[in-house]
């Protein structure tokens, strides 16, 4: 009694700080999904196009309650002042300017999707088709919603009006560090939506297809359906994530990481450029099995293991469902501290790592010693590039005043924090 009284007294005296996120606008979207893939599972809708209605079934949930229940237009930081209009004459050279800049980026990104043939093979060409689709409806839309927008943003000249101004030779001041932030976001964006829209189909179209048939008896069976259904949640709220970037839901990209050991963490743990995949310097799956294969014959262990995949997994999922509509690497669209970044900074991080260590036991071989002492040391080296991609993030992060405070509440109240820092003796902050 003493201790939950202690407990309530120490919230009361050090209060999480606010969340950019509401905790409802995760659970809107994970309701409207779910309700999706229980009707494409009892039709069998399992293509392409039904994995496209899943990642609007996420959406739209999202948007009409960051809209209606959050209010997310009305917050400050959107930079749109609601209150009045200005003359249409008065932002029209503006908008102008913008729409030029923001045609030549995209131009640019379309060069780069036609000339690398990477983006030609696998399961990229579906995601060239939908940038195809979506093309000339972008275009034209971007004109009415770029002349409404600047009338009401209270800076319009952003970096895509910096970029426009530079490339039409204007004589006004342009700001080169907008631009740049400009273009990385817009490279995050071209290069992650992507990857996002080529993923999408086959895991919601494995998930659709499976056969349920004795899948309670079977823990094995049921750890991977329970996983691969967490994969398809996690794929439809980060697609969502990266299409949805607007002012007037505050989801925009504040800034996008400017430092280039942050590009470099992040881009080796995916393709083209992934070093952990097959044949790749850090693949440590050579000379292992996974853990069906060492515990098979011991129900309860498979059963013990599976739960343990299945929980970080759900980890997993909830980090990114924690973002609603903000999901996206390399850029900071505000900080979020409410559901699991309210035990570690990085639940995503940690779960996934965690996950790789249970699901391949790389102490275990198939082969030679040799071979279980190369996928420990290769899978420690792994955590070690997720270690480095974390704290490039922080540096990015830490250029804004509320994830510092954000940092400084999880060093003194932070469950996974609070741990490592016993473990390692290390005194945690005592400052705010």
């Amino acid at each position: 009694m003493y201790h939950d009284a202690g407990l309530a007294r120490h919230a009361a005296t050090d209060p999480r700080p606010r969340s950019a996120v509401s905790g409802g606008v995760g659970f809107a979207g994970l309701a409207g999904m779910t309700l999706w893939v229980a009707v494409a599972r009892q039709y069998g809708l399992d293509g392409p196009y039904a994995a496209l209605v899943n990642v609007a079934a996420c959406a739209v949930p999202m948007l009409l309650w960051s809209i209606f229940v959050d209010k997310v237009h009305r917050a400050p930081s959107t930079g749109i002042d609601w209150s009045g209009a200005r003359p249409w004459r008065e932002t029209l050279d503006i908008s102008i300017t913008k729409l030029a800049g923001l045609w030549l980026t995209w131009g640019g990104i379309a060069v780069i999707y036609a000339v690398c043939r990477f983006y030609w093979e696998g399961g990229f060409p579906f995601a060239m088709w939908c940038f195809q689709m979506a093309a000339p409806g972008l275009f034209l839309l971007s004109i009415p919603y770029v002349l409404w927008i600047d009338r009401r943003l209270v800076d319009p000249r952003d970096g895509a009006w910096a970029l426009g101004a530079w490339l039409m030779g204007s004589k006004e001041p342009v700001d080169g560090a907008a631009i740049a932030n400009h273009l990385r976001s817009w490279a995050v964006k071209g290069f992650f939506l992507a990857f996002m829209l080529a993923i999408v189909p086959p895991g919601f179209g494995e998930f659709v297809r499976w056969d349920m048939s004795g899948l309670w008896s079977d823990p094995v069976a049921l750890a991977n359906w329970l996983i691969t259904f967490m994969f398809v949640i996690d794929v439809a709220f980060a697609t969502a994530g990266y299409i949805l970037t607007f002012r007037p839901l505050d989801s925009h990209i504040r800034s996008a990481n400017p430092f280039a050991a942050a590009w470099a963490a992040a881009l080796i743990c995916y393709p083209p450029f992934i070093l952990m995949g097959e044949g790749g310097p850090l693949d440590y799956h050579p000379g292992t099995a996974d853990w069906t294969h060492w515990y098979a014959g011991h129900d309860w262990l498979l059963a013990a293991n599976g739960a343990i995949l299945v929980g970080l997994t759900a980890v997993y999922a909830w980090a990114t469902v924690a973002f609603g509509i903000r999901f996206s690497n390399l850029t900071h669209r505000g900080i979020l501290t409410h559901g699991p970044y309210r035990f570690t900074r990085h639940p995503a991080y940690l779960s996934k790592n965690l996950f790789w260590w249970f699901a391949t036991i790389p102490m275990f071989t198939t082969g030679s010693w040799t071979d279980a002492v190369r996928a420990t040391v290769l899978m420690a080296v792994v955590a070690g590039v997720y270690y480095w991609r974390a704290k490039t993030e922080e540096r990015h992060l830490s250029l804004d005043p509320a994830y510092r405070d954000y940092s400084a509440w999880m060093e003194r109240n932070g469950p996974v924090p609070r741990f490592f820092a016993a473990v390692t003796g290390r005194r945690r902050s005592v400052e705010g």
